[in-house]
This record gives C-alpha cells, sequence and structure tokens, in this order.
C-alpha cells in the first residue's frame, strides 16, 4: 500500500466514525493513559509545551491542554471538529504527522497515544528520529506502542476499514534507544476494550539534556 492510500484510509476511517470513536473508547475497561499523562506532567517544566501526534476527539490531549501550551495534530478533519470543544486555546493541525515537520527543539513534550500504529513500519525508524530532533534537552516522548509484530496490514475495525502497523515490544524499546532517548518507564499494559482484551507497550523517554 502506498502512502497516499494509507493516509485516504486513515483520514476516511476517523471521519466516519466521528463522535462514535469517543464513544466506543469511554467503553474500554482499564485503559492506563490518565496514569501515564499523570507520570509526564510531574516530570514537565511549569511553562511547557507540548506536541500531541494524533489527538482524535481531545479527550487524551485534554488534561495537557488546561496546564501547558498545546499543539495538536490529527488526519481527521472530524475528530478536530471534535477536539476544538476539548482543546480550546491549543492550535490544532489538520495533517499526517509522519509527514509533518517542526522546528528542532520546539517542544518540552511529545505524546503518540495509539497513533503510531498506524504509521507504515518502515517510517517509525525515521519518527521517533525526528521527534528526538523536535524536542529541548531533557524533553520527554510518552508513547503507546504495539507489542507484537507483524507487516502492514487494512482490515475491518469498527465497521471502516483501517491501516495498522507495529512491531514487537524489543523492536520498539531498540528504534527508540536508537533514536537517542533514555527509557523512564517501559510497560505492557492489557486492557479490555468492548470487543477484546488487548495490550500496548507504553514508553516513557527522556532525551538527553
Amino acid at each position: 500500500m502506498i502512502a497516499d492510500e494509507r493516509t485516504r484510509t486513515v483520514q476516511f476511517a476517523y471521519d466516519a466514525l466521528g463522535a462514535s470513536f469517543g464513544k466506543w473508547a469511554e467503553r474500554i475497561e482499564g485503559d492506563p493513559w490518565e496514569r501515564f499523562l499523570d507520570e509526564l506532567v510531574a516530570r514537565m517544566p511549569t511553562a511547557g509545551r507540548v506536541l500531541d501526534l494524533g489527538c482524535g476527539t481531545g479527550e487524551n490531549p485534554a488534561r495537557l491542554a488546561e496546564r501547558f501550551e498545546l499543539v495538536a495534530v490529527d488526519l481527521s478533519e472530524e475528530q478536530l471538529r471534535l477536539a476544538r470543544t476539548r482543546l480550546s486555546g491549543a492550535t490544532l493541525l489538520n495533517g499526517d504527522f509522519s509527514k509533518l515537520d517542526f522546528a528542532d527543539h520546539s517542544f518540552d513534550a511529545v505524546t503518540a497515544l495509539y497513533s503510531v500504529i498506524h504509521v507504515p513500519r518502515d517510517e517509525h525508524r525515521d519518527l521517533f528520529a525526528r521527534i528526538e530532533r523536535w524536542l529541548k534537552p531533557g524533553g520527554l516522548l510518552l508513547a503507546a506502542l504495539s507489542h507484537v509484530g507483524g507487516e502492514d496490514r487494512t482490515y475491518e475495525w469498527l465497521g471502516v476499514e483501517m491501516f495498522f502497523s507495529g512491531f514487537d515490544a524489543e523492536t520498539n524499546r531498540r528504534l527508540i534507544d536508537e533514536a537517542g532517548f533514555d527509557l523512564l518507564l517501559d510497560e505492557l499494559v492489557w486492557m479490555r476494550e468492548p470487543e477484546a482484551e488487548v495490550a500496548f507497550l507504553w514508553v516513557l523517554a527522556r532525551k538527553p539534556a
């Protein structure tokens, strides 16, 4: 699948899901995102600047928008429309974060919660390297990543066609290390989505000062 087809697939899927995606997410049991955001916030400077990659309806980054200067990116115009009510004051960008670029040392933290799984596997290494460059020295990366390997694939998910990708947990750890980060937290967490139990590798990493 070429990049443009992948982009159109993900964009159309989240546009079509609209508010139902947020309602589905609310039914997940054991999602640890609040705990890991608390871990991130505890390590942040008082007046920090945060980049969120794949903000969706804005529920997760809303906690960051209350305390920090937030830039939030999403491929779906419909998800961004929904996010605006939660992220007042934030800068919202409609685009493919795997293709965007920012100035070096622009952010104190970057978050990517369940969004890197929609980026082709052969682009993950470069994405982590660019995130490292966007961060200030001592900046933080919080990401929820795949823990199982597999080829890039498209299949029906929540009634729409969706693109997924991912590496196994050990490869993800290695890619983050090779990008220049020091791992602070590294935890495989299981949770129950409405359809089945799933797990993600949660990582909190720091760019050396």
